[in-house]
């Protein structure tokens, strides 16, 4: 017996065990947690009884998922707010636990995190300020994730200081 098929013939209690070790290593939404039982070969109403049991004894806990997500990949992937709402729409996970983690990044380090961006963009993106530059940072940002009001306003700022 290979191993998918021996990952196939657990039983709901073995796949409950593993799902614990494996949301208690990291906060999961519950979408991801549905497909990997999927996965595993589970029935509808067995999965849905072990999502209620992860539920129930916290190791699933949407809003903690969606803080957890947006402020890592804030942190460590410099994501603004835009990029994080999509992915988390991906998870599944509802507009009001999306709205309370985007409400969660702090706006002052949001902010600083934003201009340093534009900041290093202008850098590395050759001597004079100009319009092909502008446009490229503009870019830039917004696949970060960042809002293009915010974007434009950060540019110009930045602009106007770098051109001094």
């Amino acid at each position: 017996m290979d191993y998918k098929e021996r990952q196939l013939n657990s039983s709901p209690k073995q796949e409950l065990e593993k799902i614990k070790l494996w949301c208690a290593y990291q906060e999961r939404s519950h979408y991801e947690v549905r497909l990997k039982l999927q996965k595993a070969g589970l029935k509808e109403n067995e999965i849905a009884q072990i999502l209620s049991e992860l539920i129930s004894d916290n190791y699933l806990n949407e809003e903690r998922f969606a803080k957890a997500f947006a402020g890592g990949k804030f942190r460590m992937k410099h994501w603004g707010r835009v990029k994080i709402k999509t992915e988390l729409k991906k998870h599944r996970v509802s507009a009001p636990n999306i709205q309370k983690a985007l409400e969660s990044l702090d706006e002052k380090d949001y902010q600083t995190t934003l201009r340093e961006l534009t900041l290093k963009r202008i850098k590395t993106s050759g001597s004079r300020p100009t319009l092909r530059v502008k446009a490229s940072v503009y870019r830039y940002l917004l696949s970060k994730g960042f809002e293009p009001e915010a974007v434009m306003e950060q540019i110009n700022r930045n602009f106007n200081e770098h051109e001094s």
